[in-house]
């Protein structure tokens, strides 16, 4: 099983940038306890400030994955392009923000990927990526059950 995590803007910063926000860790810190955990699975990351290769990497990858975690950061209020990306591959995506997106400004309210997506995951901090790779594993075990590959 493979799932890629795909990280937007400013989330490089993570473990600098607000730690009141996001937290004290930086992902790649948080990322080898995820490998960890998930050592059955190959879990690939990809960040990027710009959205151009955001899209590149989903449309590179979204036919060749079981599952994509995206927290596209501040594009996910703004970019309709990332959901036309999401809403054109067939791996099941799943939004995670760290902070509670509707706990603040009111621009952060309205997420242009939550249609596009398979579900959402919001103000669980770092835990959200696991949850949302835990629940693309069940569902991968639910799809393989049902397509008889089990």
């Amino acid at each position: 099983m493979k799932i890629l995590i795909i990280n937007g803007p400013n989330l490089n910063l993570l473990g600098k940038r607000e730690p009141d926000i996001y937290g004290p860790r930086s992902f790649e810190e948080y990322l080898r306890e995820l490998t960890a955990h998930f050592h059955h699975i190959h879990l690939e990351y990809f960040q990027s400030n710009h959205e151009g290769m955001l899209l590149d990497k989903l449309h590179q990858a979204g036919f060749d994955v079981d599952g994509i975690v995206l927290n596209a950061g501040a594009l996910t209020h703004t970019s309709i392009a990332l959901a036309d990306a999401v809403a054109a591959i067939p791996a099941p995506v799943v939004e995670v923000h760290i902070s509670n997106v509707h706990a603040r400004e009111s621009f952060r309210h309205h997420s242009f990927l939550a249609a596009t997506c398979t579900g959402s995951i919001v103000g669980l901090g770092l835990e959200g990526y696991h949850l949302a790779i835990e629940w693309l594993v069940r569902r991968a075990g639910a799809v393989r059950k049902i397509e008889g590959k089990e």
